[in-house]
Order: structure tokens, then sequence, then C-alpha cells
């Protein structure tokens, strides 16, 4: 059972390209922002979509993974544990942000990539 705590699994879009650093003691961190959608129809029958944009952070192996392969607009499924952590802004105010960092990370084909294969069959 202690593997199910803390753990969120997604399947989304990258709203950017991703963001790599080097820390001081030498580890390589990637940051990139995802969107998941999701959609219902209202009391009056109305289709509403909704969509709940994610900051993801990866670590040594996986940032060098999503550095090489992950672009704006990418579709990936991520799996990872939900972080909080706050800090202080230039004017003094504490800010809080909600994380996912990564266990694993499975790109996807987006639908740009499968017209190209629907294309090439032809």
């Amino acid at each position: 059972m202690n593997s199910l705590k803390n753990r969120v699994t997604l399947i989304g879009n990258l709203g950017q390209d991703p963001e790599t650093k080097t820390t001081e003691t030498g580890k390589k961190v990637t940051r990139f922002t995802m969107a998941t959608n999701d959609g219902y129809k209202n009391a009056d029958g109305q289709k509403i979509s909704e969509t709940t944009w994610h900051n993801i952070v990866a670590w040594n192996g996986l940032s060098d993974i999503a550095e090489k392969f992950l672009k704006k607009g990418k579709e990936v499924a991520v799996e990872g544990r939900i972080v909080y952590r706050s800090y202080e802004d230039k004017k003094g105010a504490t800010k809080n942000i909600t994380e996912i960092v990564l266990n694993d990370l499975l790109l996807l084909r987006s639908g740009k990539d499968q017209a190209k294969d629907e294309e090439g069959q032809s």
C-alpha cells in the first residue's frame, strides 16, 4: 500500500518548451507546464471543457530525457508525486507552488505526428 501514497498520473500536452538548469551541486533539473483537459455536460446539455495546468519537475536522468525529447504541444503521460513548496518573491510576499516531481515519463504521439504518419501511408 505504500506505493499508492502521494502518487499521481496525468496525460496531457506541454504548454511550453522545457527549461533545464544545473543546480549548484551539479544536479540537472528540467521544468515544464502541462495541460490536462476534462469535459462534461452542464444542466443545459452543453458540452463544457476544462483545462487544468500542472507544474512538472524532472531531475537527473528524467531531466535529460525531457530536455532532449519534449517540446511545446507534445503529448506525454507522467507519473510522480505532488510536492507543495513556498517562497518569498522580490516584494516579500509568500508564494505557494504545487508541483509534480516525476518518477516516470512516457512520450505519446501527438495529433500532428499521427497526421504525418497517416499522410505517409496514402
